[in-house]
């Protein structure tokens, strides 16, 4: 029902930044709770950011706490993740997803992206 596209990932320098964006198809959007998350070859999916419908509410995982920024654009259904001061243990395919309810957890979320890789090089 609902498609998320995202863009913007690739490689950059450690201590670069890199701006993630994950357009939505639905109407609907500013409904949902948008989280980002990510997996790095042999862990386990693992939260990254959520923010409520209006945007004024945003969670972070502590691990990028203080350097990834996360936003919305309701009038263009598009959310955005901010990588700042990136380091090459954040190198993970990042994925956009939806959800109904404020959660860190990924069963809660609905709808997923594609994935975007990011490559943090030293």
């Amino acid at each position: 029902q609902v498609q998320l596209v995202e863009s913007g990932g690739g490689l950059v320098q450690a201590g670069g930044s890199l701006r993630l964006s994950c357009a939505a198809s639905g109407r609907t959007f500013s409904r949902y709770v948008m989280g980002w998350f990510r997996q790095a070859p042999g862990k386990e999916r693992e939260f990254v950011a959520a923010i409520s419908g209006s945007g004024i509410n945003t969670n972070y995982a502590d691990s990028v706490k203080g350097r990834f920024s996360m936003s919305r654009d309701n009038a263009k259904n598009t959310v955005y993740l901010q990588m700042n001061s990136l380091k090459p243990e954040d190198t993970a395919v990042y994925y956009c997803a939806t959800s109904t309810m404020y959660s860190n957890n990924p069963v809660r979320y609905d709808y997923w992206g594609q994935g975007t890789q990011v490559t943090v090089s030293s």
